[in-house]
């Protein structure tokens, strides 16, 4: 899953380097009036940084929670990671069933240039929320037949300090 939210994201980062491009050659180079190059850029970068929540997820790289974890017992890391994990799934499932309404009132909005209901842009909240929970799923699921291979390893490999 991971892998097909990391290239959506590069594809979304592709276009919204190119839209940015194009909105500075249009201002500044080649007098023509397009308009619509801001308010694609910033639903680009919205829609790119709220799924790029996924992928930060699924390596677990937070800075909080790894300065957190290098400083306590390795029994006290995993009842922790657990918590987190329930924390950081219910809170993307508030966030998806909040989003989702969200995303409906936003249809009765129009966007300025595009006039397009705002409601689509919106959608990427619930959208990464819900990918942000199956990616929590989906990591605890893991590390938990993950963590028995790493314990197992663990057991039958002599300690190098010991000699």
């Amino acid at each position: 899953m991971n892998w097909l939210v990391e290239r959506v994201c590069v594809a979304l980062l592709v276009l919204l380097v190119l839209d940015v491009w194009l909105g500075v050659l249009v201002r500044y180079a080649i007098p023509l009036p397009l308009t619509f190059t801001e308010e694609l850029a910033r639903y680009l970068m919205i829609w790119m940084a709220l799924l790029a929540v996924s992928s930060g997820i699924a390596y677990r790289e937070h800075i909080g929670v790894a300065f957190l974890f290098e400083r306590l017992p390795a029994s006290a890391r995993r009842w922790l990671a657990v918590a987190f994990d329930v924390v950081g799934f219910a809170f993307f499932f508030a966030l998806f069933w909040y989003g989702l309404g969200f995303a409906e009132r936003g249809m009765s909005r129009f966007s300025m240039i595009y006039g397009m209901p705002k409601g689509y842009a919106f959608a990427g909240v619930p959208l990464a929320a819900a990918v942000a929970c199956v990616q929590l799923a989906l990591m605890g699921v893991h590390d938990f037949f993950a963590r028995e291979e790493l314990d197992r390893i663990a057991a039958a490999t002599p300690d190098p300090r010991v000699r």
